[in-house]
C-alpha cells in the first residue's frame, strides 16, 4: 500500500490559515484519487474533501466549502490542504487517504493510515 505522511498542523487562532500535506511514498499518488479526513476529540473520523487523479474535480464537505482548498502535485508525490478562516471546530487531527471517486470513505481494505497532523484552532 502507499504510505503517506501528514504534516503542516498547528496552534493557531481563529480566522488563520494553515497549509497541510500529505506526502506518498511506495506508490505514485497519480493512481489514486485522494481524500482528507479528520477526527475531533470523541467523534468519528470524517470526510473533509476529495480530489480526483489529475486534479480536475474536487469535492467538499459543507462545513468547509469556501474556506478549504484541496490540490495535488503528482510530480512531488504530494497533496495539499489550504485552509482558510479557520475555527474552532476545525480542531481535529487530519488524516489523508486514497479513496474511490464520489465516495467519502477511504479505500476499501486501506490501513495504512499515517500519524497524521494536529490543528487546533482557539477562538
Amino acid at each position: 500500500q502507499v504510505q503517506l505522511v501528514e504534516s503542516g498542523g498547528g496552534l493557531v487562532q481563529a480566522g488563520d490559515s494553515l497549509r497541510l500535506s500529505c506526502a506518498a511514498s511506495g506508490h505514485s499518488l497519480s493512481r489514486y484519487v485522494m481524500a482528507w479526513f479528520r477526527q475531533a476529540p470523541g467523534k468519528e473520523r470524517e470526510f473533509v474533501a476529495r480530489i480526483t487523479w489529475h486534479g480536475d474535480s474536487t469535492a467538499y464537505t459543507d462545513s468547509v466549502k469556501g474556506r478549504f482548498t484541496i490540490s495535488r502535485d503528482n510530480n512531488k508525490n504530494t497533496m495539499y490542504l489550504q485552509m482558510n478562516d479557520l475555527k474552532p471546530e476545525d480542531t481535529a487531527i487530519y488524516y489523508c487517504a486514497p479513496t474511490v471517486f464520489g465516495a467519502t470513505r477511504p479505500l476499501n481494505g486501506f490501513s495504512s493510515w499515517g500519524p497524521g497532523t494536529q490543528v487546533t484552532v482557539s477562538a
